[in-house]
């Protein structure tokens, strides 16, 4: 199974803030929401962990692990859950749908949720990509994401840390949600795939929460 989930609840991000919430980490309630769902994961199976290198993306994967007490993860991994989970930082997974960063940090300053949402509704009416110069075709990047996730994962239980500007992509993607600048994803909200017994042979991709709601309302 591999799950592919934004991190819990992070500290508001002021809009003066130089680096758009990069150092942001998570509140005292996000790390209970992410040890909350480490304790849901069936202690059989091995589980990997990778991450966003931002810091909240990487302490929601080790709180995971961390409410998954006791259980090894593979040997390769060197490390037990629970005691401090290895957590391997993906580059990709913090601006994974980025094709032009200065485009990318225009679309930030002007308004992020309304710059996501013109970039999915662009793509769905097929405008030519001059139109969305700061992000990576939808369907070509979000197959991509797929693919790298099913190539790293090995074991039962793959878990992806990353943030919602790069899950909602997919799960517009793969399960025809859609989303507004008022209606957004919630925290360790995201995509569940499940695959056959090889890893490989996906069966079916859900959107699933760790929480009451998948949807924040603004």
């Amino acid at each position: 199974m591999f799950l592919l989930i934004r991190h819990a609840e992070r500290r508001h991000i002021t809009p003066d803030d130089p680096d758009f919430g990069a150092h942001v980490g998570l509140t005292d309630k996000g790390r209970e929401q992410a040890l909350s769902l480490g304790k849901c994961i069936p202690p059989e199976g091995d589980i990997c962990f990778y991450s966003s290198p931002v810091g909240r993306c990487v302490e929601t994967a080790q709180c995971i692990g961390k409410g998954r007490a006791g259980v090894q993860v593979p040997a390769q991994l060197n490390a037990v859950v629970s005691d401090e989970p290895r957590v391997e930082p993906l580059d990709c997974l913090a601006e994974y749908f980025v094709q032009n960063y200065d485009a990318y940090m225009k679309v930030l300053r002007a308004g992020f949720y309304e710059g996501i949402c013109a970039w999915l509704a662009n793509e769905a009416e097929g405008k030519k990509r001059g139109d969305n110069e700061a992000f990576c075709p939808l369907a070509a990047r979000s197959e991509e994401m797929l693919a790298m996730m099913l190539s790293k994962g090995t074991v039962r239980f793959n878990i992806f840390a990353t943030h919602d500007a790069w899950v909602v992509p997919c799960l517009t993607h793969f399960c025809g949600m859609r989303f507004t600048p008022q209606r957004w994803m919630n925290y360790l909200t995201g995509m569940a795939v499940v695959t056959g017994t090889d890893g490989k042979n996906v069966k079916r991709i859900v959107p699933v929460t760790a929480l009451d709601t998948g949807w924040l309302q603004f």
